[in-house]
């Protein structure tokens, strides 16, 4: 699952990252909800980092609806809101770390921010769609997920398809076959997780203290890996 997510990298150092042009307007954000923009790099355009809205609008959709902010890798090339854009519609989805919640016992459900350490920002596996529409052109994004790995399996049964950074350009190139062996937990050893305030609960809420530990609850996941 990935139901909210961050990217505050510096422009020069996500443009370093990802040999990629930056939008004149980007800004540094924490707290991105489902239906906002997000930064992307398309197959399209591997040198350009553009913006889409998070939540992909298939053809037969209204252009209103919110659509698919995360979409099942094992099953997208069969789901007909998926599967023309798991054809050949990949992205990278930017990240400087996402978040998820943890059900406790009594109160509201315990966020966690995961992220990669020593990265600036990071990659998820996407796919996106074009749309005509009265107001002019509509490009919409979704975040493929898959089982979890062990960082995130105590917190939730679903994780982004998070790509190592050698797969990057793999994903954005090659073959539906070959994109398929790519979605899987992530492999590497410097993702990491940590309890955040509830303040993230409220998109509203969208400034560098939303990624301060939660000094209520134990810092890190250790005792689960």
């Amino acid at each position: 699952m990935c139901g909210r997510t961050s990217l505050f990298a510096p422009a020069a150092e996500l443009r370093e990252r990802f040999d990629a042009t930056v939008p004149d307007d980007y800004r540094p954000r924490y707290n991105v909800a489902p239906s906002e923009p997000v930064e992307v790099v398309t197959n399209e355009a591997p040198d350009r980092i553009d913006r889409f809205r998070w939540g992909l609008l298939p053809e037969w959709a209204d252009a209103d609806d919110e659509g698919f902010i995360n979409a099942r890798s094992e099953t997208a090339a069969e789901k007909p809101a998926f599967e023309a854009a798991w054809e050949s519609r990949p992205c990278l989805v930017l990240s400087s770390g996402f978040y998820d919640w943890k059900p406790v016992e009594r109160g509201p459900k315990q966020p966690y921010r995961f992220h990669r350490e020593n990265e600036v920002a990071f990659a998820m596996a996407g796919l996106w769609e074009r749309r005509e529409t009265s107001a002019g052109t509509l490009d919409t994004v979704t975040v493929l997920t898959t089982e979890p790995n062990d960082v995130v399996e105590p917190i939730h049964h679903r994780m982004p398809v998070i790509l190592p950074r050698d797969e990057e350009a793999t994903w954005l190139t090659a073959g539906p076959d070959e994109r398929e062996s790519l979605c899987r937990p992530y492999p590497g050893d410097d993702l990491d997780a940590y309890p955040i305030s509830t303040a993230v609960n409220d998109p509203s809420n969208d400034s560098p203290s939303i990624i301060e530990p939660d000094e209520s609850e134990q810092s890190g996941l250790g005792e689960f890996a």
